[in-house]
C-alpha cells in the first residue's frame, strides 16, 4: 500500500502509526483500541481502514515495524560508525541509557507477542531487526580491523552475535527485575574482550 500512496497519504499513514505507538506505550497492547488511536490521531474510521484495511492487527504490525526501526535509530550515531574505541564506549552508554529509560516495559516485545498469535509477519519484523543489528555490529568490528585497532583473527560475525545476545539477555533480566547491572556487565565484558584481543595482537 505505501508504494501507491501520495506524499500526503504517506505522511498521514506515518502519523497514524506514530500516534498508535504512543497509545500502545501508554495503555498496553491488549487495552488499546482503534477508538483510542482515532482520538489521538484525529482520524476517522474510514481513514483508518483506508490505510490499514486489515484493521487493528495490520496497524499493530506497522507499529511493530516502527518500534523495530526506533530500536536501531536510538543507537545512532554510534551504531553506524563503530570505528574507534570511543565510538564503542558511546554505543555501550547509549544502549544502557535507552533501556534504563524504557524501564520494565518493552513495546516491541509486547507487540510481537500479541500480533504474533495472528500474524506471522510479526516474527519477521523481529528477525529483520536482529539481522540488521548484528550486521551493524559486525561492520563495526571490520571497521576496527581496517583501522588497525583489531587483529584479523577476530571473527566479526561471532563477535557481533555474542554482543547482541548479551544485549538481549541483559534487557530480558532488566525487564524482569528492573536492574540494568547485567546489561552493563554483558556490554562491558564484550568490549573488554575486544580490547584484550587488540592488546594480544
Amino acid at each position: 500500500m505505501t508504494g501507491t500512496l501520495t506524499v500526503k497519504g504517506r505522511a498521514t499513514r506515518t502519523r497514524i502509526i506514530q500516534g498508535a505507538a504512543e497509545v500502545l506505550r501508554e495503555k498496553g497492547v491488549p487495552l488499546a483500541t482503534l477508538d483510542d488511536v482515532m482520538a489521538r490521531t484525529r482520524t476517522s474510521k474510514s481513514q483508518l481502514f483506508h490505510y490499514f484495511p486489515g484493521g487493528k492487527d495490520e496497524l499493530l504490525l506497522a507499529v511493530a515495524e516502527f518500534e523495530a526501526e526506533q530500536v536501531l535509530e536510538d543507537q545512532q550515531p554510534y551504531l553506524g560508525c563503530l570505528d574507534s574505541w570511543e565510538a564503542w564506549e558511546g554505543w555501550r552508554d547509549t544502549v544502557v541509557r535507552r533501556y534504563e529509560e524504557q524501564g520494565d516495559h518493552c513495546p516491541l516485545g509486547s507487540l510481537s507477542l500479541y500480533v504474533g498469535r495472528t500474524m506471522p509477519g510479526a516474527r519477521a519484523v523481529v528477525v529483520a531487526l536482529m539481522n540488521r543489528w548484528q550486521a551493524s555490529l559486525a561492520a563495526g568490528v571490520r571497521a576496527m580491523q581496517q583501522a588497525g585497532h583489531l587483529p584479523g583473527s577476530v571473527d566479526p560475525e561471532e563477535t557481533a552475535a555474542a554482543l547482541l545476545a548479551g544485549v538481549q539477555g541483559g534487557v530480558a533480566i532488566l525487564l524482569s527485575t528492573g536492574r540494568s547491572d547485567h546489561l552493563r556487565a554483558a556490554l562491558d565484558w564484550g568490549i573488554a574482550r575486544l580490547r584484550a584481543a587488540a592488546q594480544e595482537s
